[in-house]
């Protein structure tokens, strides 16, 4: 089963500070036919005007990743944590039992783009917890945030494995998927070629029930997407 979630059908707000397009129901966007996949329950592709942000807000049960596409996030929160997360960085905040934190635009000139993604724990409750790393940009596919934390990528309350996936022009990776397994693959930028289908910015793609896909790009520049193994 593959189906298309087309970037120009995903839910919309602007707020003039921010510019935010919801893959998944989100705020005053609500479409019973996408209120996530699995465990994956928001993916809002954020733009930020200068020097703005979220303000201190809170957030309880939820794993809460944060991938910036351009710019640099100013992050602060209730954990004492006071963080710059900069292009290509992975973020990862367990929320737990409840935690504050606040976002802003480290830049008073350049606009700020990143995804922000919410994928729901296997278990609630909790000690807050927040994990940042940069994984470089080898090419394939590189895991960032699994269960158990191995191999030194972030650990997440879940059984889910997120994944980068740097494609340069003309090259290909094969993907396995376990029969009782879902997959989403959403496009951060350039073109991907799956099963026929031609998938850019902001397209995502839900796969259940295939053991062996082929990601190919045959575009002329590189590609950028992010893989979700999800139970």
């Amino acid at each position: 089963m593959i189906e298309i979630r087309p970037a120009n059908e995903r839910g919309k707000a602007n707020f003039g500070w921010l510019d935010s397009k919801h893959t998944f129901s989100f705020g005053s966007y609500y479409d019973p036919k996408h209120m996530g996949y699995s465990a994956l329950r928001v993916i809002n592709d954020d733009t930020v005007l200068p020097s703005q942000g979220f303000g201190t807000h809170g957030h309880k049960d939820m794993e809460i990743i944060s991938f910036v596409t351009q710019g640099v996030i100013e992050h602060k929160d209730s954990m004492g944590n006071v963080q710059t997360l900069p292009k290509g960085e992975f973020q990862l905040m367990s929320a737990g039992k409840g935690v504050t934190h606040s976002e802003y635009n480290a830049s008073s000139t350049d606009v700020l783009k990143f995804l922000q993604i919410w994928i729901e724990p296997d278990s609630t409750g909790g000690t807050p917890g927040y994990q940042q790393k940069d994984f470089g940009q080898q090419q394939g596919l590189t895991t960032v945030i699994t269960p158990t934390g191995e191999n030194g990528t972030l650990k997440i309350k879940q059984q889910a494995t997120v994944s980068q996936l740097y494609l340069n022009a003309g090259t290909q990776q094969a993907v396995s998927n376990a029969d009782n397994r879902k997959l989403y693959i959403h496009i951060v930028d350039g073109q991907l070629q799956l099963e026929g289908h031609t998938l850019t910015n902001g397209d995502g793609v839900k796969i259940a029930d295939m053991s062996q896909l082929d990601l190919i790009n045959n575009s002329e520049q590189s590609l950028v997407a992010l893989v979700f193994d999800l139970p």
